[in-house]
């Protein structure tokens, strides 16, 4: 029996992978969603596919979470409309470029910081004090095991999704005395187009990174997410650490010889 049933579901970053399949999977659960990312396009077409499977209530709007005033506009036109989120999801996040911290480029790291870090402040501020006036709701980050072991050239991507950790761990420290909760769930390897995005478009190297073991899919992640928010209002996942089975740290995954 699904305890979202009839509740409301905003997730950022929508469009595809993570976002998309978790979208999917909240509505398969019963709850109606608010889905936005950049792509508006591609969030419109999702839309359609869940309404039909699912049958639930879906808004799609075009939000990049890095735009401090279009967040705040966006959330203000949805608590005003009286759609507070039951389940904010905060998935919107990337990884851009893999090299030692002295050849980073400046411009990579702004994007990984404007969105891993201050794109889900910004949506979790915007939303935050509606849900506590309430005295309910749950606040999901999409965290990483980048967030707990730092790897050679993930410098500002480890550094933005230790960030993740510690503003869950801090959300759950501000909300204490309320009934409202705050989870994150961090996933190894997941086969999305993460690779593409930090390989500037290379799709070959892109796929080499899932070559020879079976990763993680958007669908697993969404499972967890479905598990974490279907929790019993007494219980409090606060973090789900999720690693394919040939993975065992950020350091340590067995590929099948070729």
């Amino acid at each position: 029996m699904s305890r979202i049933r009839g509740q409301l579901a905003l997730v950022t970053g929508a469009s595809a992978g993570i976002g998309a399949a978790c979208a999917a999977k909240l509505a398969e659960d019963g709850a109606d969603l608010v889905l936005w990312a950049r792509r508006l396009e591609r969030l419109e077409a999702l839309a359609r596919g869940i309404e039909t499977r699912s049958g639930v209530a879906v808004e799609t709007q075009a939000v990049d979470v890095r735009d401090r005033d279009a967040v705040a506009a966006a959330a203000a036109d949805l608590i005003g409309r009286g759609k507070v989120p039951d389940i904010l999801l905060n998935n919107a996040g990337l990884a851009v470029g893999l090299a030692p911290i002295q050849e980073g480029e400046l411009e990579d790291w702004d994007r990984m910081i404007d969105t891993n870090v201050k794109g889900l402040l910004f949506v979790t501020r915007a939303f935050l004090p509606a849900m506590i006036e309430r005295d309910r709701g749950h606040v999901v980050n999409l965290g990483s095991i980048a967030g707990y072991q730092v790897y050679q050239k993930g410098n500002v991507y480890n550094a933005s999704k230790f960030a993740v950790r510690a503003l869950t761990e801090g959300t759950n420290l501000d909300l204490l005395g309320t009934n409202l909760r705050a989870s994150s769930v961090d996933p190894g390897l997941v086969e999305t187009d993460f690779s593409l995005v930090r390989f500037d478009g290379d799709r070959e190297r892109a796929e080499a990174v899932y070559k020879g073991y079976t990763p993680l899919t958007p669908e697993d992640i969404a499972e967890a997410v479905s598990f974490i928010v279907n929790a019993q209002p007494h219980m409090n996942v606060t973090s789900m650490k999720i690693l394919a089975t040939a993975q065992r740290s950020a350091h340590s995954l067995y590929r099948e010889p070729v």
